[in-house]
């Protein structure tokens, strides 16, 4: 799915002849012709575009439909000029699809600026599959600062048939058709372009003092973006007076020469003036800023710095913000410079920078790495800019990206170089890491399953003659995780692909003697390769023998709600299956069935714009009572595959007043996302909230820790059990 995104992310312009600014055409009605667009609406993607008479109103709508291999995608997209003021922007439309699988449909939602993406959303995360009548659907995002142009599209990857009709796009509550467009003023640092084309710097044979020095100028850097008024104002684009400053500052001959170069910079950017609202750091933090070392600097500098700190920016800051609402992160005004496919020498460093910054300033769970964050800047500074080619550089992102251990963190955007790495074909089989062995546990397809010659349950020793261990030791330093079953999780996938057409493996079946085997690799295309586990358009909820409720979330819709409540409400257990990620939000609505009075869950941790590194407590939220208890036992299922959403949702249901977790380790990474782009068009993200019990406990990198620990074995998966489900029935089934 990542070269959906890739292709998604890095359209920037798009011919729009004919498009009204005052109106727009977002029904499809003025369409003249069946096989082509116009008035407007453009073609993303490579499945067939059409016009067709299914519609939700009016007489026509816009159908997307895949190509019979379901192998890319196809977007139907209208773009619109970001002429309009405000804080929040939402896209509603309808939707309706059949048969779609191996992928989903969705709106979408991009709002471009800067020469890259500054928001976007394509319900990706929703699963939205199967089929569907006519739906409305939504999506709501910050309003960008920047904000050159909006594009809305509805989107289909995988295989299937979707129609759309009737979108209405909206800022602040108010309708584009009728909100009055408004001239925007550029800001001095939109207005810089002298380094469009490439840093000019050229940074080789470093030195370890060269190196300290960029590692104190790295600081410095970061320090200034998000404390210094003036830079808050948007009056420096503050990537190019990085390079602006750089050829100077590389040639200095002592730290007193380097010391002053970096003063006198400081004051070149204006004085700063006494601000009367800045606010000491609060005693009641979770977590304050670490600024230790500008203790360490010469006095001078370090006076500097501290007047800088107390005299901060505060409010409105044209690099940073907090969404509305939940409050993660909001990385604004940031160029992914998706135009450099392998950025030179100052793009790198700047890369390095930028990042390192944002997690020392903005990542809540930075406390909770296993390595000091202090010592990584330094670390990376060779990396990054020894990096020889495209791969190298994405490779050197994705290791930085795994030290901060957070399973929502890994590289897309334009991460094609680690792609073609990791191999265009793929093997038949599905395999997971059961009992620390890598085990054969389904087919892609079942038409070629008696050609594979593996059967479920199979252990792999070797691939290509290397044992599994050592390959995953080589590799896992390139797939960020919270935890090693997560990662585990995540290696698994690839650990049978390659560029080659075919695989040599060693295994042990039932037979315990070692067997040597050839397996044949297929393009992706020619697989229903699914990610974690197969979906499926079943009902969302049955009742098992002895009187037990089942509910699965991976498809489950808030109208099989109340029904669940209904037809289970006198079941001697329900199990609640959360080894998958929730399509539907379910925390309240179906979590307030399980609890007798108002039950607080969880509390968060916020950043601070006003004092960047200070993370504070919100108070605690609570699953309301709505009446009507559920009275018998409610068990949860999780494992590996039970990420952000999914384990929310269990923290929510283990707030019931009789809830049994039984399962292993889940993803430890709980909390809104935060998107980070660098340059080379590489995308990644963050855990952007802290995620914590009421008691303050914390989830990350944890997961959610089950009452009862029963992991898949072997022997079970031999014999097709489901050894969490059983374990969940005999629970329910005791006295």
């Amino acid at each position: 799915m990542n070269k959906v995104l890739i292709a998604l992310l890095t359209i920037i312009s798009f011919n729009c002849q004919g498009q009204e600014i005052e109106k727009f055409n977002l029904g499809f009605e003025n369409q003249k012709e069946e096989k082509s667009l116009s008035d407007g609406w453009l073609k993303w993607g490579n499945y067939e575009l059409t016009i067709t008479d299914t519609s939700h109103s009016g007489k026509k709508s816009g159908k997307i439909t895949s190509d019979q291999e379901g192998s890319s995608f196809g977007s139907i997209a209208y773009k619109i000029p970001a002429n309009y003021e405000g804080k929040e922007i939402k896209l509603e439309g309808f939707m309706k699809m059949k048969n779609v699988e191996n992928g989903f449909a969705g709106l979408l939602l991009r709002v471009d600026g800067n020469g890259g993406s500054l928001a976007f959303d394509n319900m990706q995360n929703q699963n939205v599959t199967g089929t569907r009548d006519w739906q409305k659907y939504t999506i709501t995002l910050d309003y960008p600062e920047g904000a050159e142009n909006i594009f809305i599209a509805g989107i289909l990857t995988g295989k299937g048939e979707a129609w759309f009709d009737d979108f209405t796009l909206s800022i602040d509550g108010k309708n584009v058709q009728t909100l009055k467009e408004v001239e925007k003023e550029l800001s001095k640092a939109q207005l810089d372009k002298e380094f469009d084309n490439g840093s000019l710097i050229e940074l080789s044979n470093l030195t370890t003092e060269n190196i300290e020095n960029l590692e104190l100028l790295g600081r410095v850097w970061g320090f200034l973006k998000y404390h210094h008024p003036e830079i808050a104002k948007g009056n420096y684009n503050w990537d190019y007076e990085l390079f602006r400053f750089l050829p100077k500052y590389i040639e200095v001959e002592n730290n007193k020469e380097r010391d002053k170069l970096i003063i006198d910079w400081i004051n070149s950017l204006g004085k700063v003036e006494e601000c009367t609202k800045c606010e000491p750091a609060n005693k009641n933090a979770f977590l304050n800023p670490d600024l230790e070392w500008i203790n360490n600097q010469n006095e001078e500098l370090k006076n500097e710095l501290f007047h800088i700190y107390n005299n901060r920016s505060q409010a409105k800051h044209y690099y940073i913000g907090m969404t509305a609402n939940v409050g993660n992160p909001n990385f604004k005004n940031e160029n992914p410079y998706s135009n450099m496919s392998f950025p030179d020498d100052g793009f790198r460093l700047l890369s390095l920078y930028r990042y390192w910054n944002m997690i020392n300033y903005f990542f809540p769970y930075k406390h909770l790495m296993d390595e000091d964050w202090n010592k990584k800047l330094k670390e990376y500074i060779p990396l990054f800019l020894k990096s020889k080619d495209e791969l190298e550089y994405e490779l050197t992102a994705v290791q930085i990206i795994g030290d901060i251990e957070d399973t929502h963190a890994n590289l897309w955007g334009g991460a094609d170089k680690i792609d073609e790495w990791k191999g265009s074909n793929y093997p038949p089989i599905i395999v997971r890491f059961i009992e620390n062995k890598l085990v054969v546990t389904d087919y892609y397809n079942e038409e070629i399953k008696n050609q594979v010659g593996l059967k479920i349950g199979d252990v792999i020793t070797k691939i290509n003659g290397n044992l599994i261990d050592k390959i995953v030791k080589e590799k896992s330093k390139y797939y960020p995780a919270s935890n090693e079953p997560t990662r585990l999780r995540d290696i698994s996938a690839d650990l049978l692909r390659t560029n080659s057409n075919n695989i040599e493996i060693e295994f042990v079946s039932s037979n315990p003697n070692l067997q040597t085997k050839t397996i044949k690799l297929y393009p992706k295309d020619s697989l229903d390769i699914y990610s974690w586990y197969r979906r499926n358009d079943t009902k969302s909820f049955k009742m098992l023998d002895n009187n037990i409720g089942y509910v699965t979330l991976q498809n489950i819709k808030e109208e099989d709600i109340p029904n669940i409540k209904s037809e289970f409400k006198d079941t001697k257990g329900i199990i609640i299956d959360i080894r998958n990620y929730p399509s539907t939000f379910v925390p309240f609505s179906l979590g307030s069935f399980f609890v007798s009075s108002s039950t607080p869950f969880v509390k968060f941790t916020n950043g601070n714009v006003n004092n960047p590194g200070e993370f504070t407590f919100t108070s605690n939220l609570e699953i309301p009572s709505q009446g009507k208890t559920y009275k018998g036992k409610l068990i949860v299922l999780v494992n590996e595959l039970s990420q952000s959403q999914a384990e929310y949702t269990s923290m929510a249901f283990r707030a019931g007043d009789n809830t049994t977790i039984i399962g292993s380790t889940t993803a430890g990474a709980d909390g809104n996302v935060s998107t980070i782009v660098l340059p080379g068009g590489l995308r990644t993200m963050i855990s952007g909230i802290g995620v914590n019990y009421p008691n303050g406990e914390e989830t990350q990198r944890i997961g959610i820790v089950p009452d009862i620990v029963v992991k898949p074995t072997i022997d079970g998966i031999r014999k097709g059990k489901d050894e969490l489900l059983e374990k969940a029935i005999e629970v329910i089934l005791k006295e």
